[in-house]
């Protein structure tokens, strides 16, 4: 009985956490669902943007890019005043929209080369956009859509330092300048601990000194027109903290509620644990016995085919079997039927 109930137990456990994890794995990987909405933007450099690539709000995957072709020369939607320019068509899922006031930028995934389309807020609310609406690049005087950065321009002014560094350490230097430029937070700190280091050791080679801070005048332009992306930064940053602040208490019921489900979990597993070891245990004691057993177990596989072939055969008549008697003992007497059938 006691088993069984940790069974059960078990059972009920396995169900619950298995739809907990889903749920939250559906949640993290942001699974896709329910209707997808198609837009049009129109960039003046898609080069590495290729169709299947990510669209992100706030660094979460909410659509892919589906097509990428160049638009009209006249296009009806967006005023491009002669200027040639291309036609990505993207698609949102989950039932999201665009309004008037996102504004839409290239970035970059990684180092290696991958992009992705970066959705953000803009000034003011703005309506909601149409199914097939299109983005322009530039809308009564503001940038709506930018390409990404020209990261042969920005490691260019860095290539004397990045001559004195070692490959790994170029790489993370690297990935930290994209990030901050592309506005992505939490990694101006880390640049600055990077920079701060980098200059400690690299304090006797004046050359090299020279010849990045000779340099430093194109990064700075590159910086000074990226200045709408610093201050929208600076915009997400204060939003995200004012959510924290006010989503606390939910977060707060949400670690109590963790550790309630630690502790029922440890309880339940205390209570099957001793049940477990010990149907562990039987188990090598019956595997013991079958390997002890395995010449019987075998001639009685050998012999079942043809046992099985016999009743099948008694029992075609109906759902009885019939059986001749041909010798009974009853306490201990011997009775034996002499017919002939008995003989054979």
């Amino acid at each position: 009985m006691k088993t069984s109930s940790a069974g059960i137990k078990l059972i009920i456990f396995m169900v619950v956490t298995s739809l907990m994890t889903f749920t939250l794995a559906a949640t993290i990987g942001n699974f896709g669902g329910g209707t997808s909405t198609t837009y049009h933007a129109e960039f003046t450099d898609v080069t590495g943007l290729l169709p299947g690539q990510e669209v992100r709000i706030a660094g979460v995957k909410v659509g892919k890019v589906q097509k990428i072709a160049l638009a009209p020369e006249k296009d009806a939607n967006c005023d491009n005043k002669g200027q040639r320019v291309a036609d990505v068509t993207l698609t949102i899922e989950g039932g999201r929209k665009l309004t008037s006031s996102n504004q839409l930028a290239l970035r970059y995934r990684n180092l290696v080369g991958e992009r992705y389309v970066a959705i953000t807020e803009g000034v003011g609310s703005g309506s909601e956009l149409k199914k097939g609406a299109t983005v322009c690049v530039v809308k009564d005087g503001v940038t709506m859509t930018r390409p990404a950065l020209d990261l042969t321009v920005l490691f260019n002014g860095f290539r004397p330092l990045f001559t004195a560094l070692d490959p790994k350490t170029i790489n993370e230097v690297s990935y930290e300048i994209v990030q901050t430029l592309q506005g992505e937070g939490g990694t101006i700190d880390t640049l600055l601990q990077r920079t701060a280091s980098l200059t400690t050791t690299l304090a006797n080679k004046d050359a090299v000194i020279g010849r990045v801070v000779n340099n430093l005048t194109t990064v700075l332009d590159t910086v000074d027109k990226r200045d709408t992306d610093l201050d929208n930064l600076v915009t997400q940053l204060r939003r995200l903290s004012e959510g924290f602040a006010g989503d606390r208490q939910t977060i707060g019921q949400s670690i109590v509620g963790i550790g309630n489900l630690t502790d029922a979990t440890a309880g339940l597993l205390a209570g099957i644990r001793p049940g477990v070891r010990s149907d562990v245990q039987q188990l090598g004691s019956l595997a013991k016995n079958l390997n002890d057993s395995k010449d019987v177990i075998n001639g009685v596989l050998q012999r079942l085919p043809d046992k099985l072939n016999r009743i099948i055969a008694t029992a075609t008549y109906g759902s009885w079997f019939n059986f001749y008697l041909c010798g009974a003992e009853v306490n201990g007497v011997q009775v034996v039927n002499s017919a002939a059938r008995c003989q054979k």
